[in-house]
């Protein structure tokens, strides 16, 4: 994830699939829509939709073998301050369920809203 002049606070930034096995789903991106990936581990690929080396990063892929079938997007917001939002998660009813944890690129956590959704909180370090 990268930031840019036109990122705003608490805006959807970034949207993570979470797939069961991340090569064939590169392999699969890719043919069918030209996606280009940047492995950052064994277990997550960040995608550009665009071709080029300096397009920016719309999303990733991310490996968990214990995903359910049919699996589903993770919605990132980006926070210009990461603990605030933290704070206005909670105070607002939602339940923080992952982090603030680092990444490569910054901090994010993981909320689950009244509903059970849940989405995540990125920002830089």
């Amino acid at each position: 994830m990268s930031t840019s002049p036109a990122q705003r606070h608490h805006a959807i930034d970034y949207v993570e699939l979470t797939v069961t096995d991340l090569d064939v789903a590169k392999r699969f991106y890719a043919e069918a829509f030209e996606w280009q990936f940047t492995d950052y581990g064994p277990g997550y690929a960040g995608f550009r939709d665009q071709p080029g080396a300096t397009a920016p990063e719309r999303g990733g892929l991310r490996l968990d073998a214990a995903a359910p079938a049919g699996g589903g997007p993770l919605v990132l917001l980006y926070s210009a301050d990461l603990d605030a939002s933290v704070a206005a998660v909670t105070r607002a009813g939602g339940r923080v369920v992952q982090g603030p944890y680092e990444f490569p690129g910054g901090r994010r956590f993981h909320f689950a809203d009244p509903a059970g959704n849940q989405l995540g909180v990125w920002a830089e370090a």
